[in-house]
């Protein structure tokens, strides 16, 4: 399993023209390939009499699951590029479909490459990327003369404290990236002369915003 990869904050949709035609971008969040065809048998719905409907999406930790189609635009000119820009920030469990509505004047296939690259990027900006982590919870259990010290320490760091209890000892909940556990008790032990009780929690994947 990744402790760490990107994906999309939320659904997104963007607007751009190229020479008189419209390009719509529709950006979602999908986990399995039957979840990406649903979504694009809504969106042929939605745009039925648009003239074309372009999209790429990969699915999974490696990207097992990718796909593109350029939807009868010249071969290469649609799904790639948008494809491209997927694999560019390596985005995962991401589907984004570029609808494009015929303005009368012909793009060409530079053009064409160009304007669905565009659309996608603008599309990917309207859904905001996020980076998943996957984190272990630790417990730290320690008298009240330790708190000061401990929460400078691991504000320091840049450890992030969820949650305290205040009971006849203070415990602190603090997020450790996957990964990093051996390192993080052995920093904790070593900066407090051993004097803060370690318990292993659960693990979780958190949000953060890129």
């Amino acid at each position: 399993m990744l402790n760490k990869y990107k994906t999309i904050g939320q659904p997104g949709e963007a607007e751009t023209i190229e020479k008189k035609s419209r390009f719509i971008a529709t950006v979602l969040e999908v986990t399995t390939s039957e979840q990406a065809e649903n979504a694009l048998a809504q969106l042929r719905k939605k745009y039925y009499d648009a003239t074309h409907n372009c999209f790429a999406y990969q699915i999974g930790e490696h990207n097992e699951i990718r796909r593109f189609s350029d939807d009868d635009e010249p071969q290469g000119t649609a799904g790639k590029p948008i494809l491209d820009v997927l694999k560019g920030e390596d985005i995962k469990n991401t589907l984004i479909c570029v609808t494009r509505y015929y303005g009368g004047t012909l793009l060409g296939t530079g053009g064409l490459v160009r304007a669905y690259g565009h659309a996608a990027k603008e599309g990917l900006l309207a859904a905001g990327i996020i980076e998943k982590k996957r984190i272990q919870l630790f417990y730290l259990e320690m008298d009240y003369t330790l708190i000061g010290k401990v929460q400078y320490l691991l504000r320091d760091q840049h450890y992030t404290i969820r949650n305290t209890t205040y009971l006849e000892t203070v415990k602190f909940e603090v997020e450790v990236e996957a990964g990093c556990q051996e390192s993080f008790k052995e920093w904790i032990i070593e900066n407090t002369n051993a004097e803060v009780s370690i318990q292993e929690g659960e693990y979780t994947l958190i949000s953060v915003s890129l």
